[in-house]
């Protein structure tokens, strides 16, 4: 769970792009140190930085080998786990820990969920005129291939053709949909993925497409990628995105409330992601209701052509002495053991060597979850330069934001007005748009002399994307009057239906740090009713509450009844890191 930049400087905009948006991702910080026991105060100690889908495990994990009382020769080790994002840790270990993780513990060890973290660390080390951190290959303690989820009605209906590739089930023609199974009825064939550039299974399901465009499992180039069949190929499975996410947990935890309260509103006929977290959902690990089993699970297909091994190595840092090495390679061998590898796969994973359980095969219910063919990982160059393509070929946007300019606005944060630091997050948000995208701009408050009529106005028609004249045009926006909260969501959901592009994500965005203070329009439930989700023509709601006094259950409310989505920015600290989770959605 990793939008490309302009192309006259490839692998800039992809660095800008990582380490921007992966910046403001919340991290994790879990440590685990010995229990209390025998003396290990000569332990050579060891420390670990985890990816955060695995974390809990390695805390358990090396809570079990600081008990066992291994030895390396006469040496004993203590580890110690903290979690941490692989784009996360990537950039500290690439411009200096302590000034990215203050606080936490440089690592010897770094177990990032994909090789293609050390590709890339790599090319930022050979950027700096440094030696490479991460030279050569890595052993893999645990492992997850990228599978395309399908509700079991749907899948056992695609199955029934047999074993299909990538273009057959995502390139599904978005006219027709599912008429073309028998279906019409089910609409318009649309599923789910992560962004790229703020994920690594986003990351691994464009590689993934790309193979399956040029029919090969290995050898892909930067030539490649420019070929017309292969952008074709892209472009066709890209037009049925139905929003992009930032992780694909979000997705499925989504889904699981839909499923729960069978009220929720979800589009999506499948949703590209790893095998492990298919399992997850079908036990009910993210269930509203802990451990309650869906009453639709999912089937994780493996496509003809092959798919992306999320390989989850243990990679030795410079930063180890000989001592922690040897304690590193024990600890590698402790990870790799029997025991520990079914701890593994009772999260989902397949083992180090790639095989899967009985019982993840049968809890995913896949027909093809045995012996799997997989792509080989691209140079990191190819990397750098397939996300600067997918940038140009990614389905396009059609959004409009609405933002507060009430007058709680004007109160101040730090040093800084509330509208301020709004701006700022979003003038600094937007640039990860593409210019191709259409976006407009409302300003909403309640009716104030310069706004008698309404309570919100356009400032930017829906067009093509200027961020500098988007910039302006915030920044110039005058603050004063009540929130009217209702009345504006309605006119912008409506604007945006009455110029709704079948070619693009449609979407309004609401940045409020406030709740519904407008007399004339109070009533949420048809507020609810007037949003929700028309599969045929989806106009999804994405809000941001930014302060502590917005209403985010409200707007929590608001965005699910149009199947988008409210990030809770309540905490200042978390506005930037939330705006580039929301425009990693499109």
């Amino acid at each position: 769970m990793v939008s490309g930049r302009p192309k006259a400087r490839p692998w800039l905009p992809y660095t800008v792009a990582v380490l921007a948006g992966l910046a403001v991702i919340a991290t994790a910080y879990l440590v685990v140190r010995p229990s209390p026991g025998a003396d290990r105060t000569d332990c050579v100690p060891l420390e670990v930085s985890s990816s955060t889908e695995k974390d809990d495990l390695l805390v358990g994990l090396a809570e079990r080998y600081n008990r066992s009382d291994r030895r390396f020769g006469d040496r004993c080790a203590t580890v110690s786990v903290h979690g941490f994002t692989s784009g996360k840790a990537m950039e500290a270990l690439a411009e200096g820990w302590s000034s990215v993780a203050p606080g936490l513990p440089v690592p010897q060890v770094w177990l990032p969920t994909s090789s293609l973290w050390a590709g890339q660390l790599r090319i930022l080390d050979e950027k700096a005129g440094r030696e490479p951190q991460t030279p050569g290959k890595f052993p893999s303690i645990a492992s997850s291939p990228l599978v395309i989820a399908m509700p079991q009605e749907k899948a056992e209906l695609v199955q029934q053709r047999g074993r299909l590739g990538w273009g057959e089930i995502l390139g599904l023609s978005g006219s027709s949909g599912w008429a073309e199974y028998g279906r019409p009825e089910w609409g318009r064939f649309t599923f789910g993925r992560d962004n790229p550039n703020t994920s690594t299974s986003g990351l691994a399901a464009t590689l993934a497409i790309y193979y399956a465009a040029v029919d090969r499992s290995s050898d892909l180039t930067v030539e490649d990628l420019t070929q017309p069949a292969v952008t074709q190929f892209v472009r066709r499975i890209e037009a049925n995105v139905s929003h992009y996410s930032d992780d694909a947990v979000e997705l499925i935890r989504d889904l699981a409330e839909a499923d729960a309260s069978g009220t929720a509103a979800s589009d999506l006929s499948a949703i590209v992601m790893q095998e492990e977290l298919v399992y997850l959902y079908n036990e009910g690990r993210v269930s509203p209701v802990p451990g309650r089993k869906p009453k639709v699970p999912l089937v994780a297909i493996h496509p003809r052509e092959g798919t992306y091994n999320l390989d989850h190595p243990y990679v030795v840092l410079p930063s180890a002495s000989p001592e922690q090495r040897e304690a590193a390679a024990d600890f590698l061998a402790f990870l790799q053991d029997a025991p520990q590898q079914r701890s593994f796969a009772a999260e989902g994973f397949r083992d180090h060597e790639g095989n899967a359980s009985a019982d993840l095969i049968s809890t995913v219910r896949s027909r093809d979850a045995g012996a799997l063919s997989y792509f080989a990982p691209p140079e990191p160059q190819v990397v750098a330069s397939m996300l600067s393509s997918w940038r140009t070929l990614r389905k396009k946007a059609n959004i409009l934001f609405a933002v507060d300019t009430s007058g709680s606005m004007k109160a101040t944060i730090g040093n800084r007005t509330r509208f301020q630091v709004a701006n700022a997050a979003a003038t600094n948000g937007v640039k990860l748009l593409n210019s191709e995208d259409r976006v407009g701009l409302w300003s909403f408050s309640s009716e104030t002399p310069q706004r008698p009529r309404a309570p919100y106005s356009r400032e930017i028609g829906l067009g093509p994307f200027d961020q500098d004249g988007f910039h302006r045009k915030l920044t110039g926006l005058r603050v004063g009057g009540g929130t009217a909260l209702y009345a504006t969501v309605r006119a912008a959901h409506r604007h945006v239906l009455d110029n709704y592009d079948p070619d693009r994500i449609n979407a309004v965005v609401v940045l409020t740090d406030g709740r519904n203070e407008y007399a004339k329009d109070t009533d949420l439930n048809r507020l609810l009713a007037d949003i929700a989700l028309d599969p045929e023509r989806p106009v999804k709601v994405f809000c941001i509450a930014f302060d502590e006094e917005s209403d985010f259950e409200t707007l929590d409310r608001i965005a699910k009844a149009s199947a988008g989505k409210a990030f809770d920015a309540r905490d200042p600290a978390k506005i930037d890191e939330a705006f580039v989770k929301l425009v990693s959605s499109f």
